[in-house]
């Protein structure tokens, strides 16, 4: 398509907005016994490209920038003063409120592009920014959205060409070339990675890499030649506006600044390569376009860069006189309110079919979407044929079509981390990993834009993310296929984790989970798939309505001790989740009426009261866990209950959980010796009992 030539008017505002981005590197450098007391980058010598981006941006766009991205915020028409703010991490920040770095932006006001959380970590940015792609792309085929002709969304992604090396990068162009999404890489390449050189840690730089992804457009330009960037950009943005079809633009820039504040250019690098990389400067460059090509003379331009200096200087003043953030909101906005907030529906309805867990995960999911369009099903062997190897997924790609329930390549961190753009363009994605094993791969995305995204962006950009994964051990799934993971889920905060024991439960938290407008990960205990296990029959029960839903958050007392053993100070409790809760089941027959079962459905968020109400009734505490104890979730819990409820406490909190080993191994007897078992569990219950 036709590039479009940059008007008198967009050239001088380009030129306002160099030496502004010039200026602010300039103050920084100047102050900085103030401006280093948070680390930051600029983007000197990355000016051209960044702007030239930013000025072909639409309200309705969607954009990723990176963190040296200054320029390319001033172009979408961010103030120094709201840059600012985020630098000085300030509470009037409109970004993050002072939470997070300076060029991290998120925003969604309505007259700029669409800017979601951006993280620091390299390249993460790229999985979230096809993931919006990858929604734009879903609601086109589904008729979800309509556009009008030259008007169709598209994402921009800015990264730097250190980030080509990164695996999730590679991920991510997997999927934008494999289904054609309306996605533009922009690769600013300095050819610095900190202090690393390109030569030393890459075998080609990132428009030779792209070319191996068949069906990616990729061109390379002098991205310190604003007039070239802004054609070559512009003709771009319109190709994918209207092919719906991904592109990788590759621009040559020097960096003229430091790599961070913290990180200073002359640590690294030689006299000799600063002086040649000054020779490129984009905004010399620029000044002399315009001098020599008579788009405004020498004073004009001098008057431009002036204004711009006493800008950028008064905003500066203006920022330092706000107030830092209230420490008494620390905790807000990591999560949304949920819609969900109680047990609404009918778990036994009359008439209802006994089901298996499996059938209740099935059927969860089978009627959301069926009520949600912009409800879609994807990850490794979901679709086609096979429905999932657990057969959790069977036959819905065939109702559905392989537009809304389909397979991934393997790739966990894009399973994961494309829910961030699904997210973010109102899509309502349903993942699933294959194996709790396998969910390590995709922890970088879960950790860092996942469950971040919702605070660092000050509640602007919520996560709804629900994730889907078998765990645990049984019938000998060896060291790959069985582990359980929970305790490191856990440790990611703003990710809510439920963990259903029975087919009810399984229904009712898979809606709640769907309908919560945060990220949620529901463990799906393999073992009580099909209730094949012995003493797992208690996992079959009734279906639930369609309307049942459990909150996340609310335990249930699956089995209760009887009002006179608990008046005579004889009975315990016992709190648990997933296949402990059988285990304890099959352990309490041979105590009738002296064991109270608290199923916690839910890891995060916890049910203290039911909790607290439990210990206090019984006064002696049973934790049980598939994992091994050793720095465990049960752990941690048991130790919280004994620190908040000592008084209360007739006993020392017993902990049973699997033996402390680095894997469960595939014999069926070295398995059965690891894991717990329901004679440990009356072993213990007989033991504290008789305290």
């Amino acid at each position: 398509m036709p590039s479009v030539k940059p008007t008198t008017d967009v050239l001088l505002h380009a030129y306002r907005l160099m030496c502004t981005a010039k200026a602010m590197a300039e103050l920084y450098e100047a102050r900085k016994d103030i401006t280093q007391k948070y680390v930051h980058a600029t983007s000197r010598g990355h000016e051209a490209i960044q702007l030239a981006a930013a000025f072909q941006l639409k309200p309705y766009d969607y954009a990723f920038p990176y963190y040296r991205d200054d320029a390319m915020l001033l172009g979408m028409g961010f103030t120094p003063y709201d840059l600012m703010l985020q630098l000085l991490a300030k509470g009037t920040d409109y970004f993050s409120g002072g939470r997070t770095y300076y060029a991290h932006p998120s925003s969604t006001l309505p007259d700029r592009p669409k800017i979601p959380h951006q993280s620091s970590a390299t390249g993460m940015q790229v999985i979230p920014a096809t993931g919006a792609a990858q929604g734009l792309r879903y609601k086109e085929e589904m008729s979800l959205a309509e556009y009008k002709k030259g008007e169709a969304p598209i994402v921009l992604c800015s990264l730097g060409d250190g980030a080509i090396t990164e695996g999730e990068v590679s991920e991510a162009f997997q999927m934008a070339v494999l289904h054609q999404y309306p996605i533009i890489y922009l690769v600013q390449d300095n050819e610095w990675d900190i202090s690393a050189h390109a030569r030393e840690i890459r075998a080609q730089d990132a428009s030779e890499y792209a070319k191996g992804f068949k069906g990616l457009k990729v061109e390379s330009i002098d991205g310190t030649d604003f007039a070239e960037c802004y054609e070559t950009l512009s003709r771009v943005v319109n190709y994918v506006r209207t092919h719906r079809a991904p592109y990788l633009v590759h621009a040559k820039v020097p960096l003229l600044n430091h790599h961070t504040s913290g990180v200073r250019k002359e640590w690294y690098r030689s006299k000799e390569n600063l002086e040649s990389d000054a020779m490129r400067d984009p905004y010399t460059r620029f000044k002399k376009y315009l001098l020599y090509g008579k788009i405004a003379p020498a004073h004009q331009l001098d008057e431009i860069e002036r204004e711009a200096r006493e800008k950028v200087h008064s905003d500066f003043e203006r920022a330092l006189q706000q107030p830092s953030p209230d420490v008494s909101q620390l905790t807000q906005h990591i999560f949304v309110p949920t819609p969900v907030t109680e047990e609404k529906g009918e778990r036994e309805p009359k008439g209802g079919q006994t089901v298996v867990m499996v059938d209740a995960a099935l059927h969860a999911v089978d009627e959301i979407l069926r009520q949600y369009p912009e409800a879609l099903l994807y990850g490794q062997d979901v679709g086609g044929e096979l429905g999932g190897v657990f057969r959790e997924a069977a036959l819905l790609a065939k109702k559905y079509g392989d537009k809304r329930v389909f397979n991934t390549p393997i790739m966990e961190a894009y399973i994961i981390g494309s829910t961030v753009g699904m997210s973010a363009v109102g899509c309502k994605p349903i993942v699933e990993i294959q194996f709790a094993d396998y969910i390590f791969p995709g922890i970088n995305q879960l950790f860092t834009e996942v469950s971040r995204s919702c605070y660092l962006s000050n509640g602007k950009w919520p996560i709804q993310s629900l994730i889907r994964v078998p765990i645990g051990a049984y019938g000998s799934g060896g060291p790959y296929h069985s582990s359980s993971v929970e305790s490191f889920v856990l440790q990611i905060k703003g990710v809510k984790v439920a963990y259903p024991s029975n087919a009810a439960d399984m229904k009712g938290l898979m809606k709640a989970a769907f309908l919560d407008p945060n990220p949620v990960v529901i463990f799906e205990h393999k073992g009580l798939y099909w209730s094949k296990v012995k003493g797992t029959e208690n996992a079959k029960t009734i279906e639930p309505d369609e309307h049942y839903v459990v909150p996340l958050g609310k335990a249930r007392i699956a089995l209760a001790a009887s009002p006179q053993h608990t008046a005579n100070g004889e009975t315990l409790c016992i709190i648990t989740y997933g296949m402990g809760v059988h285990w304890a089941w099959n352990a309490a027959k041979n105590f009738p009426g002296r064991v109270e079962i608290i199923d916690l459905r839910s890891l995060n968020p916890l049910d203290e009261t039911t909790i607290a109400e439990a210990v206090t009734r019984h006064g002696k505490v049973i934790v049980i866990t598939e994992e091994t104890v050793t720095h465990s979730f049960a752990e941690a819990l048991a130790g919280r209950i004994a620190s908040a409820h000592f008084t209360h406490l007739d006993a020392p909190v017993k902990i049973i959980g699997a033996v402390n080993t680095p894997a469960i191994p595939l014999n069926e007897d070295l398995e059965r010796a690891m894991l717990p078992n329901a004679e440990l569990v009356r072993q213990a219950i007989d033991e504290l009992l008789h305290w």
